[in-house]
């Protein structure tokens, strides 16, 4: 079963939601707002390779301009940019999905195809 990290106002994670429901693969919601994925498991991300620290980050958010982040992030460890993201989801690209070993950002149909298995 999946785990997608989203926010039900975000058109985005509404698309993945109908994507996931259309290919019949079983997954939960989690409000990413109320209940972000922890510095570890963003950590685990970015080990994964696919993905920046940069792109870990809501750079279109509100939050994300009104923090200055992208003037600060070229200045940030890794440690200190998933401890912040961990602690605002409001800042962090979603939706995330996540079988707990692999892991998508965002959400682009071919990239889900490849990701999880479907054809």
């Amino acid at each position: 079963m999946l785990t997608v990290y989203g926010y039900m106002k975000c058109d985005t994670c509404r698309k993945v939601i109908k994507w996931l429901d259309a290919n019949g693969i079983d997954h939960t919601f989690i409000d990413i707002t109320t209940d972000p994925p922890g510095a570890p498991r963003l950590r685990a991300i970015l080990k994964g390779g696919r993905y920046t620290l940069r792109q870990l980050f809501n750079t279109s958010g509100v939050l994300y301009r009104e923090m200055r982040i992208k003037d600060r992030l070229p200045d940030m460890t890794e440690a200190e940019a998933t401890s912040l993201l961990a602690a605002n989801g409001k800042l962090i690209k979603r939706p995330i999905v996540t079988d707990g070993e692999r892991f998508t950002v965002g959400f682009k149909p071919e990239e889900f195809e490849n990701v999880w298995g479907v054809k």
